[in-house]
């Protein structure tokens, strides 16, 4: 069997750092070690998981791609207050192929709830999350939830692939040490089927197929050398896709799924400890320092295939809002109008609304933009709805956060003078009103 590009005894520095509430690693001598050279056909079954596939933990802060070499294992050790996540990344390579199929082999993840002495638990699904990190144009950027607690993931030969777990110490947690364990089990193919992908497998194909499409699709009248590296992305996806177990049973026979007695996990497995410090204190709900991003609306009417204004529409911004909301982001939603004026808004109902008031009092959201609908259109009607708007909202308590955000990066003064002028009318409405102007630092 030829194992090259499989990386055996690579030797790279430790990886030392924190991330966010304490996550530490350094360098020791406790590693899981191969047994020995592997010769001839493999059976996952009767192999210990450490003998095929490298695995090793990286901090959040890393951008962990295809070619990340191998790491010692060390026990994860996070620190986390009370209303704070924490996450952490594990990396699987393999070392050698042991899949009949063009991917070198499957291997299931498995974790358990954390458990403190005192019987309180982090539980699996609620306060655990597990997401495939999936690389777009080639760079690690989107996280495809898993299923929990087991899931099956395809390893590339040659390639790195991270899974992203994710804690959540509520805000009601007791303080204390939490422990747990992800088991990570190499799987032979008589033990997959296409039935044994879940939820999350499948979203995670339907993701990497549809990035196949958006990337292939805006190509004509692109420079040659982007349409070669469009080509060569969309080629490595459909790859990864075509040769996951998904589509197995075209390159063998297979069987039913059948789950590891625990005596088989026990010997054969590679166990990763899991260990989140909860402190006795807790975070307020309130991001100290304001965090907003924008997202046009015209994407979301383009991707969910929604009208503007229709019960779908607020429909699909609420759902933007809220998801965005509990990763402690406020967000807002833009439209573009002549050159780079924006319109821009985090709640779609009007100040009168019984939303607006839901929206901008929940503790959670730092800051929210208000619309400055001349920004569209300059007639006295718009004028006269922002005005109304203001005069609401000034009597509100949440006033305090709002924002006004007129123009995306001025570029001359000309540019300048027409932000003043704006500002200017809204301080007539509200001198205390806020008005966001970001700066542009390229080449015009």
């Amino acid at each position: 069997m030829d194992n090259s590009g499989n990386p055996q005894d690579s030797v790279v520095p430790p990886v030392e750092g924190v991330a966010g509430g304490g996550t530490a690693y350094g360098w020791n001598d406790n590693c899981s070690q191969s047994s020995g050279p592997l010769n001839g056909s493999i059976n996952p079954t009767e192999i210990p998981t450490a003998d095929l596939v490298h695995v090793w933990c990286m901090p959040s802060t890393a951008n962990v791609g295809p070619q990340e070499m191998p790491r010692p294992l060390e026990p994860i050790n996070l620190l986390a207050a009370r209303n704070e996540r924490e996450s952490v990344q594990i990396a699987l390579r393999p070392k050698v192929s042991w899949s009949s199929s063009s991917t070198a082999g499957v291997v299931q993840v498995q974790c358990s709830d954390l458990c403190s002495a005192s019987g309180d638990r982090l539980v699996v699904g609620q306060s655990l999350m597990l997401r495939r990190v999936v690389p777009m144009l080639g760079v690690p950027d989107a996280l495809v939830p898993l299923d929990l607690p087991v899931c099956q993931i395809s390893l590339i030969p040659g390639e790195t692939t991270a899974v992203w777990v994710s804690i959540d110490a509520p805000y009601a947690q007791p303080p204390g040490l939490y422990e747990g364990e992800i088991i990570i089990t190499s799987k032979a193919d008589t033990e997959l089927s296409s039935q044994c992908l879940g939820k999350g497998e499948k979203h995670r194909l339907f993701m990497e197929l549809r990035n196949c499409l958006d990337n292939v699709e805006p190509i004509e009248g692109k420079p040659l050398h982007e349409v070669v590296e469009r080509a060569k992305s969309t080629a490595t996806t459909l790859r990864r896709v075509i040769f996951s177990p998904l589509f197995s049973e075209f390159f063998s026979d297979n069987g039913p799924i059948d789950m590891m007695d625990e005596d088989a996990i026990s010997n054969l497995s590679v166990r990763v400890k899991l260990s989140l410090t909860v402190w006795d204190f807790i975070l307020p709900a309130t991001p100290s320092l304001p965090a907003v991003i924008g997202i046009s609306d015209t994407v979301i009417e383009d991707r969910f295939g929604v009208r503007h204004g229709s019960d779908e529409w607020y429909e699909a911004l609420d759902q933007h809002f809220k998801w965005l909301l509990q990763y402690r982001i406020s967000p807002f939603f833009c439209r573009w109008g002549e050159s780079m004026r924006v319109l821009t808004y985090t709640c779609p109902w009007p100040a009168d609304h019984p939303k607006s008031d839901e929206y901008f009092s929940d503790p959670r959201l730092a800051a929210y933009a208000v619309p400055y609908s001349p920004v569209l259109s300059s007639n006295d009607g718009a004028k006269d709805y922002v005005r109304k708007e203001i005069e609401l909202l000034r009597t509100k308590a949440h006033w305090k956060k709002a924002y006004f955000y007129l123009w995306d990066e001025p570029l001359n003064m000309e540019h300048y003078s027409s932000v003043r002028n704006m500002a200017s009318e809204l301080h007539a409405y509200a001198p205390d009103a806020r008005v966001l102007t970001t700066y542009y630092c390229g080449i015009v």
